[in-house]
């Protein structure tokens, strides 16, 4: 009976050990196929000085990432990625968690507003980068129109056509895009936060910013740092737009690392340059996502 026994708990623990593995399998070999193989092809090739056209790829070792340290592009790329990443990251944060407590306060029409807000976030990045080059138009744009007949036509510019505003003017177009997004999911978690400390606050004579810093934040700060981590990889990592509005011009004003990498492995040929420059991007983006999510996991705990 107990030989019986063990074998049926053992037949029981197989079945279990295989379902299991059916279960994960779909996850792991896509795993393999999207993540594990094309890092694996992007660490190769990154070592290599192959033009895409040849056979072989001839191996150069180390040598794309130490030009890399003396290239001024690169800093100067990674310059405009940090300067993405400090607004494009503060700003949507901002204007999305202010806007998110005004909806939370008990504002009309939420649902109407919630989807309003939300629309840019979805629409396709080529949508909103041609849109938004309509309205920066030098001659015919929205923009200029407008400071003209409010009296401040000496602010008209060609916004994308000038050094010193172009980066700012993307920036302000992927700010439009993003900030929907962290309203929507600010407000979800505002639903959250329990209204008895809140009361109890504003009757203890705490002001709106004290309930927001002391009440508020302490109770959604998992979801802050997982926008926050959103929000700083797309900084790192940004592409789409600033190619489809400028390109990286003009000259090289708005060129990140991302279109650098385009640049390079695209337009010059040189395959293994813009893989070990994406490859940058990657190396940049995981520690900030590993600490940012090791600080939510703590919070998250508590």
């Amino acid at each position: 009976m107990a030989s019986a026994s063990a074998v049926g708990v053992r037949a029981t623990r197989n079945a279990k050990a295989w379902l299991g593995i059916l279960l994960v399998a779909p996850t792991l070999v896509l795993t393999v196929v999207f993540f594990l193989f094309p890092l694996a092809s992007s660490i190769y090739f990154s070592l290599t000085s192959w033009n895409g056209t040849t056979v072989q790829a001839p191996f150069v070792g180390l040598s794309n990432f130490t030009a890399m340290a003396t290239d001024p592009e690169v800093l100067h790329a990674l310059g405009n990625n940090a300067i993405w990443v400090v607004i494009g990251t503060a700003a949507p944060l901002i204007v999305g968690l202010v806007l998110a407590v005004i909806l939370w306060t008990g504002v009309s029409a939420v649902l109407l507003y919630r989807l309003v807000f939300f629309l840019p976030f979805v629409l396709p990045g080529v949508a909103i980068g041609i849109v938004w080059g309509w309205i920066y138009d030098p001659v015919n744009g929205w923009l200029n129109r407008l400071l003209g007949y409010v009296g401040l036509e000496e602010f008209a510019r060609g916004w994308l056509g000038e050094p010193g505003s172009a980066l700012y003017a993307v920036l302000a177009a992927a700010i439009w895009a993003t900030f929907g997004f962290v309203v929507v999911i600010f407000l979800a978690a505002l639903q959250n936060v329990d209204l008895d400390q809140v009361d109890a606050a504003r009757l203890d004579g705490a002001g709106s910013l004290q309930r927001l810093w002391y009440v508020i934040m302490p109770q959604i700060m998992p979801v802050f740092l997982m926008v926050t981590t959103i929000t700083l990889v797309g900084g790192i990592s940004v592409f789409d737009i600033v190619f489809i509005m400028t390109g990286g011009g003009p000259g090289n004003a708005t060129s990140v690392l991302g279109t650098y990498a385009y640049e390079n492995a695209f337009q010059l040929n040189k395959i293994g340059y813009g893989t070990a420059l994406a490859l940058l991007i990657t190396v940049l983006s995981v520690p900030i996502v590993v600490l940012l999510n090791h600080v939510q996991r703590r919070l998250s705990d508590r």
